[in-house]
């Protein structure tokens, strides 16, 4: 019975880790505006995130300027200071900045009800700019108008059910990789051959990382494919990416703990064999 008890406790481990990291990262990554903030900050660096910038806002800025015939050596130029710019330390910090906002606006939303999506406000990257070219001398640039423009970044449906299931993980994030350790050493202690636990116990960890690891892949694939046909995939993929690194880095950490602690009892029991 004690051996039947520690296996469905190794189970329920291995179920739990992926469950257990998800809900953490919600609670201590998504919802902390400097962690957030660190995650997406890599991006203002990243080429294809960059160029989603600056074509938005060259698309937005041209929309604005009657040049006549000019027009497309406008669009042309401002598109080259815009890319310019996205590769100076300035520009890093407006990135952040609006990063910050973005973030701050999303849990208003959920803490609110009021909102459909969370954008980026571009509004410092247009100022910068227009002081560059203006600064430099180029015809037209004081025509560029100061003006708010924002990127739309996340787009959400039912808003309500989004924000009692972030709830729910920000709750979940304190005590259910707490319960995971628990059970993990529950498991362990009612076996009868607590070595063998051990060694089962690492490896349902290792399964759990595995799963984890898998769950992060897959949602990446459903939610690029679930993308409208007008969002450059490779910034959305950076993105991302940037927002799951915690759990790939989890998902890695706890094979390695898990691969550990079995090897470890394997070789504890084998030298104890040994005359």
């Amino acid at each position: 019975m004690r051996t039947i008890i520690s296996a469905v406790l190794i189970v329920l481990v291995a179920l739990l880790v992926p469950a257990s990291a998800v809900a953490y990262w919600a609670d201590r990554e998504l919802g902390d505006a400097d962690r957030y903030t660190a995650a997406m900050s890599p991006l203002a660096g990243d080429p294809a995130v960059q160029g989603v910038v600056a074509s938005q806002v060259t698309r937005a800025l041209a929309g604005q300027i009657d040049a006549g015939p000019f027009q497309g050596g406008v669009e042309s130029l401002l598109g080259e200071a815009i890319r310019s710019f996205t590769g100076t330390p300035a520009y890093r910090t407006a990135w952040d900045a609006a990063n910050r906002a973005a973030h701050a606006a999303f849990l208003e939303a959920l803490a609110t009800g009021h909102g459909d999506a969370v954008t980026i406000d571009l509004a410092p990257v247009v100022a910068q700019v227009k002081g560059d070219l203006v600064a430099d001398g180029v015809p037209l640039a004081d025509r560029i108008p100061e003006t708010r423009l924002s990127v739309e970044v996340m787009e959400y449906d039912g808003l309500g059910a989004l924000r009692k299931g972030f709830r729910m993980l920000q709750v979940a994030g304190v005590w259910l990789p707490l319960l995971t350790l628990v059970l993990a050493a529950a498991a362990i202690a009612v076996a009868v051959r607590r070595r063998r636990a051990v060694a089962a116990t690492g490896l349902g960890l290792a399964v759990g990382a595995v799963l984890l690891w898998i769950a992060v892949a897959v949602c990446r694939r459903l939610t690029l494919d679930d993308l409208p046909a007008d969002i450059d995939r490779a910034a959305a993929g950076a993105v991302y990416d940037a927002l799951t690194a915690f759990l790939r880095t989890t998902a890695w950490l706890v094979l390695a703990v898990g691969l550990a602690a079995a090897l470890a009892a394997w070789l504890t029991g084998r030298l104890r064999r040994t005359p």
